[in-house]
């Protein structure tokens, strides 16, 4: 048997969720799989003496596509779409007694979101039905956490409401609407559980970001009629959604075009140079970009970051931590102790297309004194994505638009203040035991 084996594609593969598929040596799709994080899960196939219908499939693969997404939520349903799609030979968990699951939501008047078996899918009047899905455990875990943005039934119209409308995850209960509430309030509560039944229907149909736009309007509404109540209330419920599915695209997109994650890596590429190139000049296309973040307590326990982005996703093994020496003083001296120590590795390390400097004019300066031309340097404001310039002692500034070069730069500045946090708290803990 041929040993399946991709050492240098699953090196570069994201750790961020998403889905895999499998294909043999004229295109057909063999599985279909989903990940937390594509990259162990794709290394896990490069485990020795793995048996039955794994070795089977792996005998035949060529190559191995991964479509990178933001929540598990997201690769969850995308994975279902392509199954169902495709329904690949070696996803056997669909052709064996277990029989997968399936979300379906009724067509009562007050539909129900239920979890269904395939052999009970045709007792059910079904409006909508999504599935299958392999993983019973995470279809449940979506659920959970759909309930608490948008309230839910799961049980017949009753006479009185059920429990789980006392604790909010049943709101408005249907019971409550047809049997207890007060007659003028029933259009209203009907349709505020209709609004969330539609949100469980969008976010299952991979437009997330479609539900967000919605939700925040109502949010904008109430606050107009100055009903702040409810205008928190909304807020809340779109701040969990959004913790909960993640911001960049929805599912659907991926479906209709599987190159769609690496288009929109384009298109920030393009972007952030075409903004670049109008104060510095930019040779060629922008693909390896390093951010420095300097931390301190004080200006004590100062520490630096440096991550590097290369075509738009996070390059770990290219992260560095730096120590910045006792007597640095400043921000501005400390950011320079740090250069001069990158300056020496570009050799070994290589080079960046874009360096990013967490800072304002005192900071780019250094790094411009230090750098020089060699490639573009720009530094960013801390509290708004603003780029700031220097050429022939002229600063020059230029507030990002929305687009894609500042979700690109967003993202970058957020991960250098992640990375260099964890090892500035590591130092100043070790301070204060110290002390202690």
């Amino acid at each position: 048997m041929e040993k399946f084996s991709y050492p240098e594609e699953i090196k570069n593969t994201p750790t961020a969720p998403g889905v895999y598929r499998f294909v043999d040596e004229n295109g057909k799709i063999l599985y279909i799989g989903k990940a937390k994080n594509l990259r162990l899960r794709l290394k896990s196939y490069l485990l020795p003496n793995l048996g039955g219908k794994t070795a089977a499939m792996l005998s035949q693969a060529k190559n191995v596509y991964t479509v990178e997404v933001d929540s598990e939520i997201q690769a969850l349903c995308l994975e279902a779409s392509l199954v169902r799609k495709h329904m690949p030979p070696y996803n056997i968990e669909l052709r064996d007694d277990k029989s997968p699951l399936y979300i379906g939501i009724t067509k009562e008047e007050y539909p129900r979101v239920l979890t269904l078996r395939q052999k009970e899918l045709a007792n059910f009047d079904l409006k909508f039905e999504f599935g299958p899905f392999v993983d019973s455990g995470s279809v449940k875990m979506v659920l959970r956490r759909l309930r608490k943005v948008f309230p839910y039934c799961q049980h017949r119209v009753g006479k009185r409401a059920c429990i789980n409308y006392e604790i909010g995850l049943c709101n408005p209960c249907p019971s409550f609407i047809v049997n207890q509430a007060p007659e003028e309030e029933m259009a209203e509560l009907k349709k505020k559980y209709m609004q969330n039944i539609k949100g469980v229907v969008g976010v299952l149909s991979g437009k997330s970001r479609l539900v967000e736009k919605q939700m925040v309007l109502q949010m904008e509404k109430f606050a107009k009629s100055l009903e702040f109540e409810k205008a928190t209330e909304w807020r809340n419920r779109w701040k969990i959604l959004v913790s909960v599915v993640g911001r960049k695209v929805h599912t659907d997109s991926y479906i209709k075009d599987p190159t769609f994650i690496e288009d929109i890596r384009e298109k920030e590429s393009d972007e952030i140079a075409s903004i670049i190139s109008e104060f510095e000049d930019v040779k060629g296309k922008i693909e390896r970009i390093e951010c420095f973040d300097v931390a301190h307590l004080a200006g004590s326990s100062a520490t630096a970051s440096m991550v590097t982005f290369v075509a738009g996703s996070p390059e770990k093994k290219l992260y560095r931590h730096f120590h910045v020496k006792k007597g640095a003083g400043s921000d501005v001296d400390s950011l320079e102790h740090v250069l001069l120590r990158r300056i020496k590795h570009f050799e070994d390390w290589g080079e960046p297309d874009l360096m990013i400097i967490d800072g304002g004019k005192p900071q780019i300066a250094v790094a411009k004194k230090l750098i020089g031309d060699r490639f573009p340097v720009v530094g960013i404001a801390k509290r708004f994505e603003t780029f700031v310039f220097l050429n022939d002692g002229v600063f020059s500034e230029r507030l990002l638009p929305e687009g894609y070069a500042k979700k690109l730069v967003q993202r970058i500045r957020d991960e250098a203040h992640r990375f260099a946090r964890r090892l500035h708290h590591s130092q100043v803990t070790k301070t204060l035991l110290k002390v202690k």
